[in-house]
């Protein structure tokens, strides 16, 4: 076999092409995850099932139908999703779609920092918080249900968010990057009946966010003033001060592929524990 003939300039062109469609989709998916777009995307796929169907069969009517459906489909969807093409172009202007997500070492440090304090203030005091870090997935659904704020991240501010009795107070706080995006939104609750019941409304929300996005929520009890995590539908709770400063650095700090993720040792550890108490 001559693997000359398949290492040619016009062989390489197409893979290159083929490259940067996978990344476009790729980047198309990561946009509209978390969007209301993901709501649409299942009509879309009956329509042109229904369209293969047709064509198949041929059913006339149905193929006219389904044809016309298509075609003014394109005009309705850029009218529907025009905030959404808009912010995309935005990023795409900015540069920020084809840099790297993590911002610097020194800017996560600041950042874990200002929600450190503000945590270690209201578990002293028992005030009960929600605070939602978004990661890979989007989280404009949710975003949308509260109230828009587009603020710096500071201690003082998530404090006086949820100061009981403020109109803000209720609800999850939601980040994006370095900026707090919205307050007192509301997040889907999970149905797992493995948590305990001794976990209310706001730990239930943490978790039900984990379960449908990557993003990693901190939870304050305002009962028992304990500071628990949730990430991929999984509760974290009993880290100590410095275990979970260690856990917020490396889920938003740079990330090491070799390294295994601190939150991962610390459910090792649990299971470990319960297996033993088992025995």
């Amino acid at each position: 076999m001559d693997l000359s003939k398949f290492f040619t300039l016009s062989t390489l062109t197409n893979i290159i092409d083929i490259l940067i469609v996978w990344y476009l989709f790729y980047w198309l998916i990561l946009m509209i995850r978390g969007t209301k777009a993901t709501q649409l995307l299942r009509g879309i796929a009956i329509i042109i099932f229904i369209k293969i169907v047709s064509w198949y069969f041929n059913f006339k009517t149905l193929n006219f139908i389904s044809d016309q459906v298509i075609n003014w489909g394109v005009v309705v969807l850029v009218i529907i999703f025009q905030p959404e093409i808009r912010r995309g172009l935005e990023q795409i202007g900015r540069g920020s779609v084809f840099t790297p997500a993590n911002v610097k070492e020194v800017e996560i440090k600041k950042q874990i920092d200002e929600i450190d304090t503000a945590l270690q203030y209201m578990s002293k005091r028992r005030i009960g918080a929600l605070i939602t870090m978004q990661g890979t997935t989007g989280l404009e659904e949710y975003i949308e249900t509260g109230i828009p704020l587009d603020a710096l991240i500071t201690d003082g501010l998530l404090i006086n968010i949820f100061i009981p009795n403020t109109p803000l107070h209720d609800g999850a706080v939601i980040i994006q990057g370095s900026r707090v995006a919205a307050a007192a939104a509301f997040l889907p609750l999970s149905d797992n009946p493995d948590i305990p019941k001794m976990f209310g409304t706001r730990h239930r929300a943490a978790v039900g966010i984990s379960e449908v996005t990557d993003a990693l929520t901190i939870v304050v009890s305002e009962e028992t003033g304990a500071v628990s995590f949730t990430k991929n539908g999984k509760l974290i709770t009993g880290m100590t001060h410095d275990e979970y400063r260690k856990f917020l650095f490396e889920e938003l700090g740079p990330k090491d592929t070799k390294k295994k993720h601190f939150w991962q040792k610390i459910l090792s550890r649990e299971k470990s524990s319960d297996e033993g108490d088992q025995k």
